[in-house]
């Protein structure tokens, strides 16, 4: 399928009252919580980083491959070319990409927890390093309309990638380790101001 992909992130404190929120909307649940395991790949001299391009293979309830285009920002989200397809065999499609010559960059996982309101897809999004709520809908107007919605406030929102946050978060702390996994973040506390990012749901009540 290929696609525009449209949204906008947020780090949240309160994740459990977002979902609260979606609750008493009568939001539909797509999918419950879910550990997702993610590779992202690249060539070995780095090409599709530097052009702001991701190949990733992903599996939760089933195997995705996804390639995502140089984002931009759009009416005030971020819009980027999006393909994607379901592949029948993981480790085959791994198999397949280092065949071609891609090889791991890294890999990140997440708990995410998937809802459907007014024409988005809201997911909740538990990282080794915080909590997230990402929007994704048809146009910039659906988009700002759930966020109204949501309570969250619009000029929080997070244009960087987790992975991207990531890179910045091994910097400044001066992280060794590649993955962006929960087990490597035990023992080690991050906060807002470590990630340089801003709660969006002050608005909504705890």
């Amino acid at each position: 399928m290929n696609d525009q992909e449209l949204e906008v992130k947020y780090y949240v404190k309160d994740l459990p009252s977002i979902e609260q929120r979606l609750v008493d909307l009568e939001a539909r649940l797509v999918h419950p919580r879910i550990n997702e395991i993610n590779l992202r790949f690249d060539t070995q001299d780095l090409k599709m980083s530097r052009r702001g391009q991701v190949l990733r293979l992903r599996h939760d309830s089933l195997s995705r491959l996804t390639y995502k285009g140089a984002s931009r920002s759009e009416e005030g989200v971020r819009a980027r070319e999006e393909i994607e397809f379901t592949v029948g065999d993981f480790q085959a499609a791994r198999k397949l990409l280092t065949a071609l010559g891609f090889h791991v960059l890294m890999i990140y996982e997440k708990f995410r927890t998937t809802y459907d309101w007014k024409e988005s897809h809201i997911t909740l999004d538990e990282m080794p390093y915080g909590n997230f709520v990402e929007i994704e809908g048809p146009n910039p107007t659906v988009i700002q309309h759930v966020n109204q919605d949501l309570g969250l406030e619009w000029d929080a929102r997070i244009f960087e990638s987790y992975t991207v946050l990531f890179d910045h978060l091994r910097e400044k702390l001066e992280l060794t380790f590649r993955d962006l996994i929960f087990e490597n973040f035990e023992g080690i506390v991050i906060t807002p101001e470590t990630l340089n990012v801003r709660p969006a749901d002050g608005l909504v009540e705890a």
